[in-house]
């Protein structure tokens, strides 16, 4: 049983779905599908940058989501591809849609820059921090977090739970940086700051949820086929009304990307395909359950073992 994952923001690079452009025509239609939507070259941003337009969390968005659409419509050029479920992570969580079906391309690339613009704009430069905490059980890092709240009356929470021993914390930075001591004191490995430019999945996005609750409700949601196991749930969705909620409460909540995954390998799933920049959610995947067969699809030269893998035939 096969299901596809979609990254979110930080697996996007200078050059990422050129390849796949030129040789794709469903690729092409969908950057072209994307610049028309926005009102600008998004595609050129991809293919050429520059980088600091990239980093840009509003450009970055959309860029990563293209992407991986435009993946996945090549790989569908090639073969009938009939997931089980599919999901994504943070960002990735409305490229999961699209190729579900539960929401038009168009709308989403929209969405999700302005969702970008929200996230930027809701904390000021430089009071939010956030930091991945290795060697630590969830539990360990909730405690951190428990006692730096206590000690600086600020916001840190766990943002992403990405692996059974590896967690991100987001939030205040003073508080981040006292709960990676806290982590550390307890016995966490290492802990290292991330170069974000919000504090993403925490409470401090609050304004960014609010503002984009009022953007989902301009949108028509259909039911997901096959099912979107979501963020906030780490359960499948079918149901289409249920979606502006859980995206809305996806803002300021912790991503449980180790539940989906152990969710969805309950459900019988055996196979997981990453499409989309990068290979991040693979090497997670690999951390969560080592031997389930997984892959990815980043570029043109991927999709001919990604044909194979998704119908079962490949390693």
């Amino acid at each position: 049983m096969l299901a596809l994952l979609f990254p979110g923001q930080g697996s996007q690079e200078v050059g990422m779905g050129s390849d796949v452009y030129e040789a794709s025509a469903a690729a092409r239609a969908v950057y072209s599908a994307a610049d028309a939507a926005l009102g600008f070259s998004l595609s050129t941003l991809c293919f050429e940058g520059p980088e600091h337009a990239l980093l840009q969390t509003e450009i970055q968005q959309p860029a990563i989501l293209t992407t991986g659409i435009a993946l996945l419509r090549a790989l569908q050029e090639r073969m009938e591809l009939t997931p089980a479920y599919n999901a994504g992570h943070s960002l990735g969580e409305y490229t999961a849609l699209v190729a579900s079906g539960a929401l038009a391309f168009g709308d989403a690339v929209c969405t999700v820059h302005a969702r970008g613009r929200f996230m930027q704009q809701a904390v000021a430069k430089g009071r939010g921090a956030m930091a991945a905490v290795l060697g630590a059980s969830p539990e360990e890092v909730q405690a951190a977090c428990e006692r730096a709240r206590s000690e600086t009356g600020k916001v840190v929470s766990p943002a992403n739970f990405n692996a059974p021993r590896q967690t991100v914390i987001s939030g205040d930075a003073v508080a981040v940086e006292v709960a990676c001591s806290r982590a550390r004191q307890g016995g966490a490995r290492r802990t290292i700051p991330l170069a974000v430019s919000a504090p993403f999945h925490c409470s401090l996005m609050r304004p960014a949820a609010d503002m984009l609750a009022l953007e989902l409700k301009r949108l028509r949601f259909k039911d997901p086929q096959p099912p979107v196991v979501t963020n906030v749930s780490a359960s499948p969705i079918d149901q289409g009304i249920r979606l502006p909620e859980l995206l809305t409460e996806q803002v300021t909540a912790p991503v449980r990307f180790t539940e989906m995954i152990q969710r969805m390998r309950e459900l019988g799933v055996n196979r997981f395909l990453e499409v989309g920049p990068g290979r991040v959610l693979t090497g997670l995947v690999g951390r969560i359950a080592a031997r389930v067969a997984r892959a990815s699809v980043g570029c043109q030269s991927d999709l001919a073992a990604a044909v194979e893998f998704a119908a079962g035939t490949g390693v």
